[in-house]
């Protein structure tokens, strides 16, 4: 396998970019129409776009990348025996949010990042229906792409105890996210879908998004990449660093992203434990 090198992972993020709106063209052109819903095995739901993404972006990146093994969620059957061989590879979520792409509210991203070892080097997000991205890779920093074509560095913010803004998902709350929030003084919560609750805590909008339920390790990955390279940080609930391709389940431990790597988390985690 020819390994991507690192100088070069800042031209390639300008390829992902656009191979992101290609897939984000594909979605929205489902998105407009009287669309079907399946379940898959889990119950998660599917839809035509999801596959049409998936398609677009698995024939893009073998072109571009031709000896990069790609794991997406639709194609999540590759087993850990042939994953663990892996030095590198491409780790897709063709469209994280679903369940919001199918209440037509918006808040749906594309996802792609570049795994190398247990760490996302490279992870880009695109959402579709407001034409805006977020990209980064290792030792380039965090940036905003808006619709009219601007780019701007981002950064996360400092926290404040005393005026805490926390991203919430908005199809995945539990008790245990509510103990959290009632453990802060009257924090603000901002309820949105999909990877867009990383990118209010990359971009310096939101302080922490704790996440106490299921996820898989693509729907991290590229925002892991993004939230990193902005200064932040994405943890378990031990403060252990997320990591990937280390064992047969893609699924996640509980975590928390983190804006100020300064901010005592810790102790109103331990609060929560115990209220």
């Amino acid at each position: 396998m020819n390994k991507i090198k690192h100088h070069e992972l800042e031209e390639l993020t300008a390829e992902i970019l656009k191979i992101s709106y290609e897939a984000g063209e594909r979605i929205l052109d489902v998105y407009e129409t009287d669309f079907l819903v399946e379940n898959k095995e889990d119950n998660s739901p599917l839809t035509a776009a999801d596959m049409a993404a998936h398609n677009t972006i698995c024939e893009q990146l073998t072109k571009l990348t031709p000896s990069i093994p790609i794991l997406s969620e639709e194609s999540s059957h590759i087993s850990f025996s042939d994953r663990q061989r892996w030095e590198q590879y491409w780790l897709v979520d063709p469209l994280d949010g679903t369940r919001e792409f199918i209440k037509r509210n918006g808040e749906f991203s594309v996802n792609i990042a570049l795994i190398e070892g247990r760490s996302s080097i490279l992870g880009v997000i695109h959402i579709p229906v407001t034409d805006i991205s977020y990209s980064a890779s290792i030792n380039n920093g965090a940036y905003k792409h808006e619709s009219n074509g601007d780019k701007s560095k981002i950064f996360v913010k400092r926290t404040n105890a005393n005026a805490i803004t926390i991203a919430g998902s908005r199809s995945h709350g539990n008790q245990r996210l509510q103990d959290f929030i009632d453990s802060l003084t009257d924090p603000e919560v901002l309820s949105v879908g999909s990877s867009l609750k990383f990118c209010l805590v990359a971009e310096g909008t939101a302080d922490i998004y704790p996440r106490f339920g299921p996820t898989s390790e693509w729907d991290t990955a590229a925002a892991q990449a993004i939230v990193e390279e902005a200064g932040g940080m994405i943890v378990d609930t031990n403060y252990k660093r997320l990591v990937y391709n280390t064992k047969e389940s893609l699924l996640n431990p509980a975590f928390l992203v983190i804006a100020d790597k300064q901010f005592d988390w810790a102790h109103y985690l331990e609060n929560e434990r115990n209220s």
